[in-house]
């Protein structure tokens, strides 16, 4: 009956039925507790904390306050911080109802149903302000709209309404489609709608120059070409590599930073192609096949990037050249069913690990299909490049080829220029503007992050291990409670997580790891749809060990926020402006975070797709270790790429662990040193302090260590017991050296209970001596040669050895010694 008293709504978890019990799981409230820390408030005089449900569903716990003095006033944002400090989140009120004083039954005590139901004015909220002027009442109309929330008061915040970076972009593409511009790093600092509204105007648009090729033209000259800087030989021997010349080239310029460095590898690599990347389908016809294909060519028609070639050979700079028209490759094969599974023959045959295709040959798309006789059907593998598209693109160019196949091609918007993007990422913040960011960043960085000591970043994705895991529903709404109430996104509680799980598998509390920016951000108008390679990886740095947990977060959200003002920034130009010298990577681990919807097939889409399946698809990296986050709106999902020694499943438990001792410590202990949180999961804990310590076993109670030994010795005479470098000594030559030894300390006076000192190097003579000590009857005093000298001779006169064993290497140590000293 009081289950709602300890559990308010959104702290009950569901973990189902076993006959007719309920299992649910919460959180305990000690309502006393929360008066007790409300107490401490000094203004305060007398604190009473009750659960309230005056709307039925609607549970909160409301403080009642009285003041010692009425006449000063209490700031009520002050009383939630002053509870953050020392509570759990789950346990700081929703409301803070100021009384002159409390209600009381006619026996004196408190009459809890007499405390007033809290009105607007004394929740915890930023308090509702209608927006003013123009500009935010427009803001607050694609607010509502976008985020699906009844009201947007001026003070209201962006992420704590259920925004993220990808409402973030479609937020920015509707402002300029509303006549409003922003810098994106401005929703991010102050994602207020009141200091958005004040800083539009402040974006650093790039007015991009419009492409001067007229469709019919035979000759193309230097002058039509805004984005590049081109000789007109150069030029000429350009339009030469298309089919067609001049006629069918629609543009040229040169490439995007990202795709730079996707070309170097393609390059690079002497055998396959780590960016090019492959899905499998399956169709139950011909017909649905040619449906499919004559869909992907009308996507290829509508955008420019897919027409694109990359051209490199004999010029001074890669330039991408735009083709009027470019018909999309297909290859029939006629596969062997005695060799195997089809789509295991095709998976195999365009293995990118020893395939790779043309990139100078648009469009950078191909398509192989075989008839799998075993299973009625046709298969096919679509092969596209990563210098074309990224992983939202692909999103596009399913949703266009869906509109095509229910034929609503004709609805779809027009489609937007990549070379929109080229220009913005050329045209907008200068190389001095990045150099001076990243060397501010990393200038004192000169040793690499490596996690596991993988170093290896040119590896193209050999002998990887993937494995996925699902963050727990709790932990879900936990991380997002608190990513709310810190005003940031739950992508810098995740990058705080990851950091601390590099920081413990590399030694090092500085680390660096590359992000995945999605590149869209300042992109330009129809960013949010438009096909490209967008993406880049960045470093971020992010410093651990004394810095709180809370500061710690609020750190990271402030150098992402500063990374979108880069995110066209090349990754060469950012590791050049570290301490680490080239050829070492100035990272080797990486972290994609990313949205992605979830739920059923709309009819829409199940009617278009029928007959198509999709078998799979892959995610590769060049990285020895990559996490993706795939943020699904109401959970999580940890996927793991890691070299195949480390172990994916051990990676994604480390990570888990990490999320869960972040959001405790940001509920518990905000102001914990980071460094002290454990990344460890349980399993693993109890590995390491109980499993691998359970030592104990039985032995012979009367026998001594020597003696046992000499046991040992009866048994194996020959076997090696004692292995230095390229010395070996058996079981019987080490009895019979110790034996030599100890008859020579007896004759010393040496007897039980002596204490004996030895001062040797690591080796063969300090297991004799150690061994020889033992069957004299002594005990043995150990000084490391490596110690003071002053701190050797203390030793020396506390423990009064009856003598002391050396070697030619540790005599000059012991000069001044008081007992004998033996060479062995």
């Amino acid at each position: 009956g009081d289950l709602g008293r300890y559990l308010p709504d959104g702290n009950i978890e569901y973990l189902g039925r076993n006959d007719d019990q309920v299992k649910i799981r919460g959180f305990r409230i000690e309502l006393g507790e929360i008066e007790a820390k409300l107490a401490r408030h000094e203004a305060l005089k007398e604190t009473v904390v009750v659960a309230r449900e005056d709307i039925p569903g609607d549970k909160r716990l409301v403080a009642y306050f009285t003041q010692h003095s009425p006449d000063e006033a209490v700031d009520i944002e002050t009383l939630r911080t002053h509870l953050q400090t020392q509570l759990p989140a789950y346990m700081v009120p929703a409301a803070y109802v100021r009384l002159d004083a409390l209600p009381l039954t006619p026996n004196g005590k408190l009459d809890r149903k007499a405390l007033p139901a809290p009105d607007l004015d004394a929740l915890i909220t930023r308090g509702y302000e209608a927006p003013q002027g123009e500009v935010e009442t427009t803001l607050a109309r694609l607010w509502q709209d976008l985020l699906k929330v009844e009201r947007v008061g001026r003070h209201d915040h962006f992420f704590e309404l259920g925004g993220h970076s990808l409402l973030a972009v479609s937020l920015i593409e509707r402002m300029r489609q509303a006549g409003l511009s922003a810098d994106v790093r401005v929703l991010f600092s102050q994602p207020t709608l009141a200091a958005l509204a004040a800083a539009v105007g402040s974006g650093k648009e790039v007015s991009v120059p419009a492409n001067l090729i007229a469709p019919d033209c035979e000759h193309i000259t230097p002058e039509l070409l805004p984005l590049a800087n081109l000789s007109q030989a150069t030029l000429d021997r350009l339009v030469a590599t298309v089919p067609g010349g001049a006629r069918n080239v629609q543009d040229i310029y040169p490439l995007a930073p990202l795709q730079e460095g996707i070309l170097y590898h393609h390059l690079a690599t002497e055998q396959g192609d780590p960016y090019l990347l492959q899905s499998q389908f399956a169709f139950d016809s011909q017909e649905r096949l040619d449906g499919f294909v004559q869909a992907l060519q009308v996507v290829i028609d509508r955008h420019d990037i897919l027409r694109t070639s990359i051209v490199w050979d004999g010029f001074d700079e890669p330039m991408q050249v735009v083709w009027r028209e470019a018909r999309l490759h297909l290859e029939v094969l006629d596969l062997d069913p005695a060799a195997g599974d089809t789509v295991g023959q095709l998976r195999q045959r365009f293995d990118p690990r020893h395939h790779r295709i043309d990139v100078a040959q648009a469009p950078l798309m191909r398509l192989a299909y075989a008839r799998d006789e075993a299973n009625d059907r046709l298969v096919a593998t679509l092969l596209f490049h990563h210098i074309a598209l990224d992983h939202t693109a692909m999103d596009v160019v399913q949703h266009e080829m869906q509109a095509h196949l229910l034929g609503e091609a004709g609805q779809l918007a027009e489609a937007v220029p990549y070379r929109n993007y080229v220009a913005q990422a050329r045209l907008g913040v200068s190389c001095e503007e990045h150099e001076a960011f990243f060397h501010d960043m990393l200038g004192d960085i000169d040793e690499p992050t490596l996690p596991f000591n993988l170093q290896d970043v040119q590896s193209g994705g050999r002998d990887i291990e993937e494995t996925s895991q699902s963050v727990d529903a709790g932990l879900d709404q936990r991380l997002r409670a608190q990513a709310r109430q810190l005003g940031v996104s739950a992508a810098s509680l995740v990058h705080l997580a990851w950091a601390q799980v590099l920081a413990k598998v590399s030694g090092k509390q500085e680390v660096v790891f590359g992000t995945v920016l999605m590149g869209r951000m300042q992109a330009g108008e129809g960013a949010d749809r438009a096909l490209g390679m967008f993406i880049n990886t960045l470093p971020l740095r992010v410093s651990l060990g004394d810095q709180g947990v809370k500061a710690g977060v609020k750190a990271v959200h402030g150098q992402l926020t500063a990374l979108l003002g880069h995110e066209h920034a090349s990754l060469a130009l950012a590791q050049r402006c570290s301490g680490v010298a080239a050829p070492l990577p100035l990272f080797s681990a990486l972290l994609n975070y990313r949205h992605r919807a979830t739920g059923e097939a709309s009819a829409q889409a199940l009617q278009a797709w029928c007959g198509i399946h999709v078998l799979d698809g892959e995610d590769r990296t060049n990285y020895p270790l990559t996490l993706n986050v795939d943020d699904l709106g109401s959970g999580f999902n940890l996927t793991v790429l890691v070299a195949q020694q480390i172990g994916a499943q051990r990676v994604c438990a480390y990570m888990h662990a990490a999320l869960q001792t972040l959001v405790q410590a940001l509920e518990q202990t905000p102001q914990a040193a980071l460094y002290r949180l454990s990344i460890l999961p349980d399993a693993e804990r109890e590995q390491l302090l109980v499993t691998f310590n359970a030592t104990e076993a039985d032995y012979p109670q009367q026998q001594t260590t020597h003696g046992l030994f000499e046991e040992q010795v009866q048994r194996t005479p020959d076997a090696v017991a004692v292995i230095r470098g390229g010395q070996r000594l058996s079981y019987g030559g080490l009895n019979e050296r110790a034996n030599r030894l100890a008859h020579y300390l007896r004759k010393q006076g040496v007897e039980p209970d002596s204490r004996v000192a030895i001062c040797v190097e690591r080796g063969i003579d300090m297991v004799v001596g150690l061994l020889a000590i033992l069957k004299a009857g002594g005990g043995y005093v150990p000084l490391d040669p490596a110690y003071p000298l002053d701190r050797i001779a203390y030793m020396l006169e506390d423990s009064a050895p009856a003598a002391v064993l050396a070697q030619a290497a540790t005599v000059g140590l012991l000069a001044d010694a008081s007992m004998p000293v033996i060479n062995l």
